[in-house]
Order: C-alpha cells, then structure tokens, then sequence
C-alpha cells in the first residue's frame, strides 16, 4: 500500500528534525572549535582532527540507511539517532573541559562523544530523507528540498542567537549549561516533528516487501546499487562535488583577513554575504521547482550543473582577486558564489530524492545511505584539504597570495569536473519500467 503523499506543513514539520540537527552540529562543530583553541589554548589541530572522525563516522550511513530499509520504518531510525546525537554532544562539551586539564582523558572522551554525534546524525538524516523520499511527491522534491535545507540553516541561526547571549560571560559550567540545553530541546523538537509521521500504511506496505522475500543482506544491497550505471555515477558526482564545496568553507574567512587585511567583524560579514546568497539560490530553485511541469529530472539536472559552473566562476574570481588586491569587488564574487552553491545543492538533492525514489522504498534507504556516505567522506577530505593546502603553499612559496591563487584555482578546476558529471548523469524517467525494477535500485545531506 502506498502511504499519502506529505503535504507542505508536513514537510515543514519533518524539516523541524533538520533545525535540531543543525543547532547541535553548530555546538559540536563551532562553538567547542573555539573553545578548544581560544579559551582552553588547545592545538587547532585537535578539534579540526575530531569533526573530521565525525564525518569518517558518517561513512556508515549506508548501513542505517539499509537498517530503515529492512525494519520497514523510518522514524525509530530518526529517534534513536538525535538521541544519541544529543548525549554525543553534551559529552563532547564535557570532554572539552576536561582536556583543559587532562588532555589524554578529555582526549578520549571526546573521541567517544564524537563518534557518537557522527554515528547519530548518520542515522537520523539518512533516514529522514529517505523518508521525504518516498512521501514527497515528485513535483514538491524540488521545494522540500529547499526547505529542509534552509530549516537545517536556521538551526545554525538559532543556535547562534541563543548561545551568544549564554556563554557571556564565557565559564565551563556555562558550556555545559547551553550544551544540555541545546542538546536536550533539539531532541524534543525532533520527537515532536516525527510524532505520526508514519502511518499504518507504511508498515503495512513493508511488510508485505518482506514477505514476498525482499530482504537481502547489506552487502548484497550495495552491490546491487553499485551495479547500477546511474546510481553509481551520481555517487562519484556527489563525492567530487561536495569536495570542491567543503574545501572552500574554512578558508574564506582566513583569505578576506589575510589577503585583504579585513577585521574578524569584516570577514564575518562577509560570510554573511556568501550564506545570504546560498540562501536566495536555494530559495530560486526550490520556488521554480515546485511550479515546473514536464520533465522535472532533466530540469533539475541542468540547474545543477549552472549551480557547479557558477561556483567554479565565482571561484576562478577569488583567485584573480588575490592578485588584484583591494580594488576587486569581494563582495559581490562572495555573494555569487553562495548564490551559485545554493542553486547546485538544493538541485543536486531534488535530483538525489528523485533518484532514490525511482524504483520503489525497498532501497531508498541505502541509496540515500550511500550518497550520504560520499558527502561525509568529501567532507573528511575537502575542509582538512583545503587549510592544509593553504597553509603548505604559503610556506612553500613564501607568499600568501598566490597559495591562495592556486587553491581557489584548483576548487573551480574540481567544480568544473562536477558539472561534466551533473551534465551525463542520465534522467531516470526516461527508463522502462524493467530497467527500472533492474536497478531498483538506484541523500546529499545533510547535512550536515
């Protein structure tokens, strides 16, 4: 039995355990960062070292994504992952503290804590768009897309609104305070945003899955999926992609500060350009999306393609600005790169529902399990890349210009290779209906 399709406050409701998603990453990501390396004058490369383990962690999104797939439900998966999520967090923020006296204990405790923040926004958000996947209609992919993206940002900002004003002035039992806080709020909301989400349909329908014997190992699911020449391609596309997007995130700042001398207020608003323009991308495509008609994969990948091709633009002018100096408009190159990143991701993850759609819920689990996977390892890969890249050129070449010429120059050459791959990724609607069961068989993220 087909469950009903989710109607917009559904989605918006379901985009709820994405803001509880993203104000928890804030914590674990941003703020104990800062906190390691300014109060507690910790090695910059101890938490850089632990939100790369996170996404390594986030490698087995496949596995839960196949867990979701054969248990017939989502949302247990969406529970017990924010769960562990939120005591991944709160003990991330003790370990912390503990590292300012005992660096090999805290060290260990928050290796512990973690895993468990990667191993639970695994599980929580690969089964989250699965679920979006299979109860969205095709035509408001586009949209939830948008949305879900957009909730997990105001997560962010919500975070930083209320953390902001608890942590001044700045104590460790304030640290643990916003942590249980934040941690503890977060998983409510998510609890509330799943609450029925699923009918009896649902488990009705999976049911009868398993019974007529659909119920393969992990292993053989996977291979099945790699088998498939379009899922496989478009695993390889999110990987190269989401390279060329992580390795640009944590260097911008350090570039408007070092290259062109801006405050740490001056280069924060200047983010606030870039995260202003991802905004407005994401908004334009989500907007246009719900109101397409006709072939809306086809639709969908070529504004992932101008979304990689403008990134690689905006990008190859950040290079030419580190030669140009002052008299280049940052600004406005900043705004556009966020402008065209916003366009690229909110396609690639309509494409991305679409695909994992195609052929039925027996498998969306696991494909959204496995592209999901691709983004955690770009991201392991591309954010730790990129500032080691930086600083490696600059003490090579004695300069810090022209490190940065040749790293912005090398993300755009990297964007570029993405929109070839967006360009021939084929249009899974144009498939018989035995191709399409034959592949069955065919998640961006999430983020975060």
């Amino acid at each position: 039995m087909t469950p009903t399709s989710l109607g917009w406050a559904g989605i918006v409701r379901l985009g709820l355990v994405q803001t509880a998603i993203g104000a928890m990453f804030a914590l674990t990501s941003l703020t104990l960062n800062r906190v390691m390396v300014v109060e507690f004058a910790l090695p910059a490369v101890v938490p850089a070292a632990l939100v790369a383990w996170n996404y390594v962690v986030q490698l087995s999104r496949p596995r839960w994504g196949h867990g979701s797939d054969v248990g017939g439900r989502r949302t247990p998966w969406i529970i017990a992952g924010m769960a562990v999520m939120a005591l991944g967090a709160m003990l991330a923020a003790d370990a912390t503290t503990m590292m300012a006296g005992s660096p090999l204990v805290g060290g260990l405790l928050a290796f512990v804590a973690f895993t468990m923040v990667g191993g639970g926004v695994g599980a929580a958000g690969t089964s989250l768009l699965a679920l979006l996947a299979t109860r969205v209609a095709p035509e408001r992919r586009p949209a939830a897309a948008a949305i879900t993206w957009i909730m997990m940002i105001a997560g962010f900002i919500l975070y930083a609104a209320v953390s902001g004003a608890a942590l001044q002035p700045f104590s460790s039992q304030r640290l643990a305070f916003v942590a249980s806080g934040v941690s503890g709020v977060s998983f409510l909301v998510a609890l509330l945003a799943v609450r029925k989400a699923e009918g009896p349909e649902v488990a009705a329908g999976s049911e009868a899955d398993i019974v007529q014997g659909d119920k393969p190992s992990f292993g053989a699911v996977i291979a099945e999926i790699w088998a498939d020449d379009m899922a496989r391609r478009f695993t390889i596309f999110v990987f190269v992609s989401m390279l060329a997007y992580s390795a640009q995130e944590l260097i911008l700042e350090p570039y408007a500060g070092l290259v062109f001398h801006m405050t740490p207020a001056g280069s924060a608003q200047l983010t606030g350009f870039e995260k202003g323009g991802a905004l407005l991308g994401m908004i334009l495509v989500g907007a246009l999306g719900a109101r397409f008609g006709g072939r809306r994969a086809a639709w969908m990948r070529w504004w992932t393609v101008a979304g990689c091709a403008g990134s690689a633009v905006a990008l190859a002018g950040l290079s030419a600005a580190s030669i140009v100096g002052p008299a280049w408009p940052l600004a406005p190159t900043v705004f556009f790169l966020g402008l065209a990143n916003g366009v690229f991701a909110v396609a690639a993850i309509g494409s991305m529902m679409g695909l994992a759609g195609a052929g039925g819920g027996s498998r969306t689990g696991a494909r959204m399990g496995l592209w999901g996977g691709a983004q955690a390892a770009a991201f392991a890969v591309g954010g730790f890349a990129g500032a080691t890249g930086v600083q490696a050129l600059r003490e090579a070449l004695h300069q810090t210009g022209p490190a940065f010429v040749v790293v912005f120059a090398a993300e755009a050459l990297v964007f570029i290779a993405s929109a070839v791959l967006a360009a021939r990724l084929g249009d899974p609607s144009s498939r018989t209906d035995a191709q399409g069961v034959a592949a069955s068989s065919l998640e961006f993220g999430g983020a975060h």
